[in-house]
Order: structure tokens, then sequence, then C-alpha cells
């Protein structure tokens, strides 16, 4: 076996840059001139690999990979530097360079998370802590042992790649992490959007969570228990992490993020998917969204410092990012829209399934030829106002974000600590006609605590940590922000204007609604500001908005009934969250 460090190879660079150029040459036989933009396969790439050598440092060290039972292993490298794995990634054909310097891949059949074949193994420690539903799917560990075993044959006489780094900010929370990957361009992923180690810590590093992830390894239904031959099974006790079957890179960030949130409430840390960002004056502030709710615009703010885009936990000691990169969607980004975005996608970033032009290299935003889940994969530096210690005080501010398509709900309100805890647990949005197959008119959507899908335990879990952390720091307000319809639904009314909900927000982080009167909400009880800075008064007011109130309050009260019905799920929570959501007469 060879193994390779990335802190002390020395490398043949002549030989590296000689063989780029032979791969490029072969790739370019490859465009077709009559197509404004290609999609690009590794399978399609045809290199001569008899003539391509990839570096290595002969070494005797394994990196305790025979500790986990892999044997007969050809060449190992360990934290390779950024530009080193984009290198191995072009001469092993996983992609090509666009014109930005990004890394450009195809992820093939999975261009998105796949919910169905995610599974938690169904083992003693921590059967009865598991809220099992569709999204927490149990595996046996039988199976687990089965897929362990399979992966490990897989493995020998296969390169490796490894990335040793840590996830959480916060010195007093943070895990270390260990990514075994079998492309250079899922190594150079999980490097970006991780925490990376120094030198110094590289050499003392104990990893506390593992993570396997084989693309090519596929799984079987009908042997190995799963439902296709994609795979993603957690094992929250060992915590080890397999992935098998789909070359989606979102699958390890996510499941590391799911293993977290199982073990960081142990910690007395509340895990939230949502982003966060802090003023001049170090005052924080959440947001919390589902996709397509503005969560990553919002919080882009050029007057604040970014300190995560996704994941987060809030301590004792205040607010702390699990990562140390963002992945970020981009169709149909723009320069002039989200400019800090489009300058971050640079050389050492990974863009995921975004249609290149084969002469320009330019990257086609607009495409959704392939996925309208196009991504990419930054550090967080490459944000230039970026917080580098990933750490922020308690949050003054929450904002939950919802883009109703009914038109019913206010464009902000304040919420009571119980009036949180319920539209925390609620997660409420709407899926909008046209984003799916299928999908003719608005659908109501909920996702407990913004994120069900990631949360092992039950969603009143954290929901009570919320409530916890919003009675201990009382001058945390939690406003509900609708970016979505007013006047009407969907078809009927207009969209929020982006500048009143950008004004609503801004005056909400700046604190300019302390001081003015609010009314409640006949229906859902919110607490609705009777002003706003820079938002014309008539705009607060929904009910005004329609041409027919009758009309209003029968919508008003068929997702009043909705949430109601949604909310039945949660059966043990506290009288007062309860009473705390919409009622019906």
């Amino acid at each position: 076996m060879v193994v390779s460090d990335g802190f002390e190879n020395q490398l043949d660079q002549q030989s590296i840059i000689s063989q780029l150029i032979e791969s490029r040459v072969q790739r370019g036989a490859q465009t077709v001139a009559s197509s404004p933009s290609v999609s690009f396969s590794p399978s399609s790439v045809e290199i001569n690999k008899t003539d391509l050598v990839l570096p290595r440092q002969r070494g005797d060290r394994t990196y305790g990979l025979s500790d986990l039972g892999m044997r007969n292993l050809n060449a190992v490298y360990r934290n390779l530097p950024v530009a080193e794995l984009v290198e191995h990634a072009l001469i092993r054909g996983e992609g090509l360079l666009a014109a930005n310097g990004a890394l450009c891949v195809e992820t093939g059949k999975y261009t998105g998370r796949s919910p169905k074949d995610r599974f938690i193994v169904d083992e003693p420690n921590s059967f009865y802590e598991v809220e099992w539903n569709n999204s927490n799917r149990a595996l046996s560990q039988d199976h687990f042992e089965q897929l362990y075993q399979k992966a490990l044959s897989y493995v020998e006489e296969r390169d490796l790649y490894i990335f040793d780094g840590f996830v959480g900010a916060d010195p007093n929370h943070r895990f270390g992490v260990r990514v075994i990957n079998e492309f250079a361009w899922h190594n150079l992923f999980v490097h970006q959007l991780f925490r990376r180690p120094t030198p110094v810590e590289l050499t003392e590093h104990q990893a506390d969570f593992l993570v396997l992830a084989l693309p090519g390894l596929h799984g079987n239904p009908k042997q190995d228990g799963i439902n296709s031959e994609a795979f993603i099974v957690l094992h929250l006790s060992r915590r080890i992490i397999l992935i098998g079957g789909t070359h989606y890179a979102g699958e390890m960030k996510k499941s590391i993020f799911s293993m977290l949130n199982y073990v960081m409430p142990k910690q007395n840390v509340l895990p939230m998917h949502g982003a966060a960002n802090v003023d001049q004056d170090g005052n924080t502030a959440l947001f919390f969204g589902l996709s397509g709710t503005g969560k990553t615009s919002l919080s882009a703010d050029p007057d604040r410092s970014l300190i995560g885009d996704d994941e987060h936990g809030w301590s004792a000691e205040g607010i702390f990012n699990f990562e140390g990169g963002c992945y970020a969607k981009t169709i149909r980004l723009s320069e002039e829209h989200e400019p800090q975005i489009w300058s971050a996608i640079r050389f050492g970033s990974i863009v995921e399934n975004v249609m290149m032009n084969p002469h320009t290299r330019e990257l086609d935003y607009n495409s959704a030829r392939l996925t309208e889940n196009t991504r990419a994969g930054y550090p967080l530096d490459s944000i230039p106002n970026s917080v580098k210690t990933g750490v922020g005080s308690h949050p003054k501010t929450i904002i939950f974000l919802t883009a109703d398509a009914f038109g019913v709900l206010p464009p902000i309100a304040r919420l009571t600590t119980e009036q949180a805890m319920y539209h925390f647990l609620s997660g409420y949005t709407s899926k909008l006609a046209g984003t799916e197959r299928g999908v003719t008119t608005p659908e109501t959507t909920f996702s407990a605590c913004f994120g069900q899908v990631f949360f092992p335990l039950a969603p009143t879990v954290y929901a009570d940590m919320l409530g916890d952390r919003l009675r201990q720091h009382p001058e945390t307000q939690v406003y509900l922000v609708n970016t979505g319809w007013i006047g009407g639904p969907y078809g009927v009314g207009s969209r929020i204007a982006i500048k009143h909900t950008r004004a609503m927000v801004a005056a909400a982080l700046n604190r300019e609604l302390d001081g003015v009167n609010y009314r409640p909400h006949p229906i859902f009880k919110v607490l609705v500001p009777e002003t706003v800075p820079g938002v014309p008064t008539e705009l607060l007011d929904p009910r005004q908005q329609w041409a027919d109130g009758d009309a209003y309050d029968r919508q008003a009260k068929k997702l009043a009934a909705q949430f109601i019905d949604n909310f039945k799920q949660f059966g043990h929570v506290h009288l007062a969250v309860l009473e705390a959501g919409p009622s019906l007469p």
C-alpha cells in the first residue's frame, strides 16, 4: 500500500501538468459544437489510464485504516491540499475546470438527497431515543454489518482519500470527523465544507465520527434490507455513517449533521437548521426557513457578517457554526443579485450539475437541464464579511421565514415564547405550482424544526430546548416573516415585494419594532405591528389587502385547520404551546 500525507509529500509538478494537458486534449475531442452547453459524465471521458500515474509518496503509515478492517488498499491520500485534490480529480476524469476555476462535476442519477434511502440502525443503545418515522427508517444490525463487510471488500485494491477535520466552531463543542472517499472531488467537498485542521491539529487528530462514502458500491435491496442501490446508514452509538450508490455530495454533509443533531442535545446544545449573522455591535440573528423562503438571500446582508448559512448550535455560551463552508443553491444565480456567492465560486470550489459551455467553459446557472437543485460548495472564508471564528453571542433576533402561497399570514408578526415553539414545531411553508411534477396548485408543507428529515430525536425535544433558551434570554425576540403572497392566494394576489420584506427584517434586527403597538391576529393569534419603518401601513393587515374580506376569512380558517391537523402528531406538548396556535370558532 502507498500512503501520502498532504502536509509532507513532494510532488513532481511537471508530471502532473503533462498528464493534465494530455487528459484535456482527450476531453476536447468529446465536445459537441452544435450544443451551447453540455453535461459532463466521468464515464464519457476517454483517458488512457495506463499513461496516468497519480503522484505518491512511499511510506508505511496506514492512518488507522487497517484498524477499520481495510486490507490490500492501493494508494491512500490524507488531507491533500486543495490544488492537489483538484489535480487528482481532473486526472481521474471526475470533473472539468470551469472558466472561473471551479471544479464542475455531475452526480448522475441522484441530483439531490434521497430521503427514502436514509436509515438509522435499529440497535439497543439508541432505539428508545430515536423518533422512528418516514424520515428515520430502521435498518437491522445484521444488515448494517453486511453492508459494512461489503464496503471492506469493495475498497480492496482501490485508491482512498481521507479527510481528518472537525465539526463545531466552538472548541467546547467540537467533534473530530474522519471521511473516507473513493472520489477525489468528494474529498475536496468535505475539505471545503467541514472545519479544516491546522498541521499541529492534524498530528493529534482523533475521530469522533466516521463517514465511509463509496458511490460505486451499490446495495442490493433484497439482500441488504434497503430500498434501492443507494443507501445512507447512520449507526448512532458507533458513530459510523455508510454511504453508497449515490454520487450526491450533500449526503455526506447532511448525515454528519444528523449525527450532531443526535449528540448535541446530550451536551445541552440546541442544534439548528438555519443561518446566522451578526452586526458590528455583536448582535446575532438567526434565520430559519425551508427551501424557497429566502433564508440564504435575507441572511446574506452586506451590513452584517455571516456566521454560517445552514447548521448551527446554541449553547450556554452563544451561537456557533457547525461547518467551515457553504453549500449554496446556484439555479438562476446572478452576480447582480447574489454577488457574494457569485464571487465565492472560484478555484477550489465545486459546482454540481451545472451546465457548462464546452468552448468557453462558462457556467450556465440558468439551466435546469440536469436538476433544479444545482449546487456550489466553497469555504466560508470565500465570503468577504464572514466571521472567521464561526462563533456569535446569544441571538437578539430570530426570524422564522415562511412563503405562504395562500395569502393569509401577515408579512411580519412577533411571537411569544409559546408561539415560537408552536411555529418551530410546525415549520410551515407552501410548495408552489410547477416546482415539482404533479403540483398544479399550492400545497401546504410542514417540516418540524424547519428540517425534520435531519433530526433523529422527537421534534418536541428540540422545541423544548428552544423554549428554555428563550426563557433564559428574554431579550431575544422572535418574528414570523411571510415572504409569500398578499391580497389573495397564488395566482390572484401578488408576491410581497422583496424591498418591503428586507425593510421589515431590518426593522426587526435593528430593534425598531420594540416600541410599536401590536394587535393579535384574530385566527393565528400572532402579534401584528401597526407600523413598520419603510413599509406602507396597509400592507401589514393581510385581510385589508383582499378585495373580499369574507373570502380571506374562509382561506385563513382553511389554513388554520391544516395547522391544527398537523399539530396532532405532537401528543405531549405543553398546554400553553398548544393554545398558542391558531384557533377556529
